[in-house]
């Protein structure tokens, strides 16, 4: 029992840091009203795991963090990624919509976070346009290519039985 612990926590971290180092490469994408957030495209990876969950909210929280982000972003657009990553999770079993709460989520929390917290000067249904359609594009088609492209290999990357 405490090796599936240790093995969940590993699969976590690692999670959490890749969504970190995704978004500091692609930095330039991952903030503003015109969101293009590669690490996004992880929201993916509750469809394999139950660990990918607080991998993505520590990933988010972290990025946001290093990111200068101001604690509102960090807050709910963490919160955004962990309901995302919660609903990814419990639409697992429908691998087309498992990129659907992702997009939602985001599409309707973090145009408030701009407005609001960072005074964007664009009109919220603009700002969702435009975060949904980045959503889009990273979750359904990144994010679905990356899901297809680890199926294959599901049961040596997420291994749930750390007694091999």
């Amino acid at each position: 029992m405490k090796n599936k612990k240790v093995l969940h926590l590993v699969q976590g971290a690692a999670v959490a840091a890749i969504y970190v180092v995704l978004v500091v490469i692609f930095n330039y994408w991952s903030f503003g009203p015109i969101q293009f957030r590669i690490a996004e495209a992880l929201t993916i990876l509750p469809f394999f795991t139950p660990a990918a969950i607080p991998g993505l909210f520590v990933g988010c929280i972290l990025a946001n963090l290093l990111g200068g982000a101001i604690p509102a972003d960090i807050i709910f657009g963490s919160l955004a990624t962990l309901l995302g990553a919660l609903g990814s999770y419990a639409l697992r079993k429908h691998k087309w919509l498992v990129p659907l709460p992702p997009i939602l989520a985001n599409t309707l929390i973090v145009p408030f976070v701009l407005k609001f917290g960072y005074g964007a000067e664009e009109a919220i249904p603009y700002m969702m346009l435009t975060v949904g359609l980045g959503e889009v594009i990273v979750c359904a088609v990144i994010g679905l290519a990356l899901l297809h492209a680890l199926l294959p290999l599901r049961y040596r990357i997420f291994e749930t039985n750390p007694s091999h």
